[in-house]
């Protein structure tokens, strides 16, 4: 009989679960072996690759928002275009990186291989333009500008174009040339920058690497409005790019809807009439130089007189935006860039700045009541005006004798100013007046007026201007001393005896720098807009307001609308009685003063206009043309430099604007059905239940008759308007008499030496 163990398991169990009990420990031993391998030895290696599995963005760009005029009518928008794109990640998996597929791709769209290839690698610091500075892991576009033919060709032929896509997509669309241009006004897209994410990405509007962001004009000051938010699908991927599952997505959300206080009908007319004033002018001579005038800039502003708000800003030359869409070419860059561009970047409505000229009378006239001088005190306007051996001449030589304040206004009698400028500068104790003395009323009121600072108009980079009063003069002469004092001559040249003086006292206030400052010369600059400012609040009772283009934004869906309200920035420091005086002075400058030879005929009974001409010096260059205007409704205001007087390069112009905004007709009859804007717009567009903004049909653009009229007196040998067409200045007795006209003076009769 067998001995079995008490624990009922026989030799041969026991054996087993030995044999078990090794492998166990076997492989218990051999598992954190491998793992001290893992983890210890080969930890560092292992922990390298595991970090190239990680999560990319795949992001799909949000529709930006349009842009639209007062009306609803799109002044920027978006078009559908077919974008062939390439996909990186498939291009680099293929074992020549792609090259071959983006050779045949080239041949399809017609473009050059270094070109596509170009478009494909990505953006550092050593790589140029053109690269790709979004995220590898999305599409990169290749071309906005696919035909339908080129795009089947690409998908039906997919097995050839491996990675290649071609799609319908949203891109930004401005006006095409010949229609409203506005280009200035609303600015272009371009990438965003590193900088520029590492400075947004803690606030509530970060950017991401595909983003399209504003430049300039609207499109930059309104950018996080309009952008939107871009859609982001995340992907987990490993080191080698491959995608190894989707993480998460967020849907995009379309940019909100700007809409403006543009008319994209008077801009038109605005922009063509300043163009055509600038061609008029070509053809014209400047009697001093015996040349024909350049005429090499201009802009004009038209806002409503009552809120501050912009209606239409032309600013030339101008360019078409839409060399921006799809990346601007090298060319296309040179030519807004370089030296003989003129440069079109430039919005010389807020950032062209030169002397006013007589424009500025309207702030010296003020400074003289506030200062204790009569309005209708007899002031004499004599031929000319002596200072230290140096004489001031009024225009012309013209003397009306002793006249209020109200006429020197009308007439732009310089020598009613002259005196009383210098008057004030004896009053102040001359060159070295007593510390607290200065009461400085010249410069005081032109800073209450505005002037020397930013209007806050809605839009980038706006220009301060210049008071030259006796703070600016000191800073000024510190940081220019030395180099007057190296090249001024007390016998030397024009140019070398004003260094010279102002080496030796540049930063005191010359007899002659107050003289040159009370009509608009020597060192006072202005803007456009802030002229527009000035004479907006004379149209309206003495209330500036702040400049504004943005009227309201409304949400993607219609459903969210912001208004933006006017705003008033500040009162005119004049009373009531001198603003009634200056509001007749200005009306009598239309009807008997420098500008009634350019408005002969026009209906005033009915449309009261006002205005001041300005003829600005520029040394070394042509002068100046300054006009400023304004009704009930709206202020005009017109600058066009080396162009020569302000009634005689932009009178016709401006009076051409007001016959379009009204419906004045050539012989003073008023047409309400071929008025554009009898007044101002009021309210906002309609926003229909699905958030689109119904824009009315665009009739017959009204610029038409005056473009047919300047061609038709083109083939007729001359650039002037056909006076029989409707908008154009029909001549009259009164308007061709030219004991009015403004002609420029001599170089240098304003500049005092001493």
């Amino acid at each position: 009989m067998t001995n079995i163990p008490e624990t009922g398991r026989t030799p041969r169990v026991q054996i087993r679960l030995v044999v078990i009990q090794i492998l166990v420990l076997s492989l218990l031993g051999t598992l954190g072996g491998r793992l001290w391998y893992l983890q210890i030895r080969e930890g560092a290696a292992y922990q390298k690759e595991a970090s190239g599995n990680h999560v990319q963005q795949v992001v799909q760009p949000a529709v930006r928002g349009s842009i639209l005029d007062a009306r609803g009518v799109p002044l920027a928008d978006n078009e559908t275009r077919l974008v062939v794109s390439a996909s990186r990640t498939d291009l680099l998996k293929m074992k020549d990186d792609g090259k071959a597929v983006l050779t045949k791709l080239a041949g399809v769209l017609g473009m050059k291989p270094a070109d596509v290839m170009q478009k494909v690698r990505l953006c550092d610091a050593k790589t140029p333009q053109p690269c790709w500075n979004g995220s590898p892991y999305q599409p990169i576009p290749i071309t906005d500008e696919a035909t339908p033919r080129q795009a089947l060709q690409i998908r039906e032929r997919s097995e050839d174009f491996p990675g290649i896509t071609a799609e319908p997509e949203a891109v930004r669309r401005y006006p095409a040339p010949g229609k409203s241009n506005t280009a200035q006004v609303l600015g272009y897209l371009s990438p965003v920058t590193d900088d520029e994410i590492q400075q947004a990405k803690d606030t509530d509007s970060p950017y991401l690497r595909s983003d399209q962001v504003g430049r300039s004009g609207l499109e930059r000051q309104y950018d996080k409005e309009l952008r939107g938010k871009a859609g982001v699908t995340r992907y987990e991927v490993d080191n080698l790019g491959r995608v190894i599952g989707k993480a998460k997505s967020d849907a995009a959300q379309p940019g909100s809807n700007l809409v403006t206080s543009i008319d994209s009908r008077v801009q038109r007319v605005a922009e063509y009439q300043l163009d055509n004033a600038m061609k008029v002018a070509r053809t014209q001579f400047d009697k001093i130089t015996g040349e024909n005038y350049k005429a090499d800039s201009g802009a004009v502003v038209v806002m409503e007189a009552k809120t501050g708000r912009i209606v239409a800003m032309a600013s030339a030359p101008t360019y078409d935006p839409n060399v921006w869409v799809g990346g601007i070419s090298a060319k296309d860059y040179r030519a807004l860039t370089g030296k003989n561009s003129d440069y079109p970047l430039l919005n010389r409505a807020i950032q062209g700045q030169s002397a006013p000229g007589s424009t500025f009378k309207v702030v010296s006239t003020a400074a003289a009541v506030e200062a204790g001088y009569e309005w209708d005190g007899g002031y004499p306007c004599t031929s000319s005006y002596s200072v230290g051996g140096q004489v001031f001449k009024n225009f012309e030589g013209e003397n009306f004798g002793p006249i209020s304040l109200g006429r020197a206004l009308e007439v732009s009698c310089d020598t009613v100013f002259y005196g009383l400028a210098d008057r004030e500068w004896k009053r102040d104790g001359g060159i070295n007046p007593k510390k607290g003395e200065p009461k400085d009323y010249f410069f005081k009121t032109a800073h209450q007026f505005g002037l020397g600072k930013e209007t806050g108009v809605d839009l980038p980079n706006e220009v301060t201007g210049r008071v030259p009063d006796r703070q600016w003069k000191e800073s000024y002469w510190k940081a220019n001393k030395t180099a007057w004092c190296k090249s001024g001559k007390k016998d030397g040249s024009y140019v070398e005896k004003i260094a010279y003086e102002n080496c030796l006292e540049g930063n005191k206030m010359r007899e002659g720098d107050e003289i040159n400052y009370s009509i608009g010369q020597g060192d006072t600059l202005v803007t456009p807009i802030q002229e527009a400012m000035i004479y907006g609040a004379l149209a309206n009772g003495g209330t500036e307001y702040v400049p504004t283009i943005g009227k309201a934004i409304v949400s993607a869906d219609g459903k969210t609308v912001t208004e933006i309200k006017p705003k008033v920035r500040a009162k005119l420091p004049i009373s009531r009685a001198t603003h009634a005086g200056m509001d007749k002075a200005l009306a009598g400058v239309i009807t008997s003063g420098t500008a009634a030879w350019k408005f002969g005929g026009w209906p005033q009974d009915k449309i009261e206009l006002h205005a001041k001409t300005g003829t600005a010096e520029v040394y070394g260059k042509q002068t100046t043309s300054w006009l400023a205007t304004y009704s009930k409704d709206y202020t005009v205001v017109m600058t066009i430099a080396q162009a020569g007087t302000g009634s005689g390069a932009s009178g016709e112009a401006v009076r051409n604007i007001y016959n379009a905004l009204y419906g004045v007709q050539p012989d003073g009859s008023i047409d309400d059905k071929q008025a554009l804007l009898p007044t101002p717009q009021k309210g906002l567009p309609k926003i229909q239940t699905d958030g689109t903004i119904a824009s009315p049909k665009v009739a017959k653009d009204p610029a038409e008759d005056l473009l047919k009229a300047a061609e038709k007196a083109t083939e007729q040998g001359t650039t002037a308007p056909d006076q029989n067409q409707p908008g154009a200045t029909t001549a009259s007795p009164t308007a061709t008499n030219r004991t009015t006209r403004r002609r420029p003076r001599k170089r240098g009769s304003r500049r005092m030496l001493t």
